[in-house]
């Protein structure tokens, strides 16, 4: 063995020494820092040493699916949102971001069979979206439920509607509409909350530029 892999061997075991130093909730904060920094690599890999610790904080971590997604770990990922189901059934986001991981592993029509089931979701367009992802109404109709209704909300409802018909886009294999879809996401109808920086992370990981 080369002092080269020996160097490398004590480079794992110190990050190993640290990430046990860690408490769970420092590992969860450093998992979100990194997948905003656009690392999710490293994201999930905070995650996992988070679960080492606290196996019970599996369920709940349905950001660490987010980084499996973008860490192409799509099996992990669908595996973590079927978990997140347990606690919170009635996440209207997670059957979306499930089909993802499954549609990127075995097609759309895999994906829309193992659909996870969810109650009703008063957010617009999110109702509109998951029957799309279903298989059922158009990127038309969520663009329009989406246009809807009063006008102070309606840049968060554009966030949501062009980020997950991207989404769908992408794990569906139509790139230019990924492509138009996030960049409008990320960039006209950015915002600040937790899922308007996914699509900005998005974006950078793609290297598309967000839309003006």
């Amino acid at each position: 063995m080369g002092w080269r892999c020996l160097l490398a061997g004590v480079g794992v075991m110190a990050m190993v020494m640290q990430a046990a130093a860690e408490s769970p909730s420092e590992l969860f904060q450093e998992g979100v820092e990194l997948f905003f920094a656009a690392k999710p690599v490293e994201s999930s890999e905070r995650f996992d040493a988070l679960i080492k610790a606290d196996p019970t904080a599996e369920p709940e971590l349905w950001q660490r699916g987010l980084s499996l997604y973008y860490a192409d770990r799509f099996q992990d990922g669908r595996e973590q949102f079927e978990s997140h189901r347990t606690v919170n059934p009635n996440d209207v986001e997670n059957p979306a971001w499930h089909f993802a991981c499954v549609a990127r592993l075995e097609g759309l029509e895999a994906a829309r069979k193992a659909m996870l089931p969810v109650g009703p979701d008063r957010r617009v367009p999110m109702k509109e979206i998951i029957a799309y992802y279903r298989g059922e109404g158009s990127p038309e109709e969520i663009l329009a439920a989406a246009e809807a209704g009063d006008e102070a909300g309606k840049r968060n409802r554009l966030c949501y509607a062009h980020l997950y018909l991207g989404l769908f886009a992408e794990a569906t294999g139509d790139a230019d509409a990924a492509k138009q879809h996030i960049s409008l996401a990320a960039g006209r109808y950015s915002m600040d909350h937790y899922m308007g920086r996914v699509a900005q992370v998005h974006a950078q990981l793609r290297q598309w530029t967000p839309a003006e």
